[in-house]
């Protein structure tokens, strides 16, 4: 093993480098995990699941359940590489669940809100 700093944005981290052999098998990191992904919740017939359309950080939400609202109404804002994504009611409706709350990390795809 060898210790090297590597600066990052000004940042200074200490790391430990391994040496291998030519014949042992490289990992690629940034290729898919097999790791499944939750499953997706059912909602009732009726109702219009909002989903993210990206992953992020859930930086503020706007309504709460039993909440009337419109077509285009912001339900929450969602912080996607560094920048802050209004996510909108697709119809007019009332909100029957929250499915996340402010600071949480969110999946795409996965289910935000019910809107009944």
């Amino acid at each position: 093993m060898k210790q090297l700093k590597v600066t990052v944005n000004g940042k200074v981290y200490d790391v430990a480098v391994e040496e291998v052999s030519t014949d042992t098998p490289i990992v690629n990191a940034a290729e898919p995990s097999n790791t499944p992904k939750p499953a997706a919740t059912e909602i009732a017939s009726g109702q219009t699941a909002v989903k993210s359309p990206m992953p992020g950080t859930v930086l503020d939400i706007k309504v709460t359940a039993g909440q009337s609202v419109k077509k285009g109404d912001v339900l929450m804002v969602l912080e996607a590489m560094k920048m802050e994504n209004d996510i909108s009611a697709p119809q007019d409706g009332t909100i029957n669940a929250v499915k996340v709350s402010k600071g949480e990390s969110v999946e795409s795809d996965q289910l935000l809100f019910v809107i009944g």
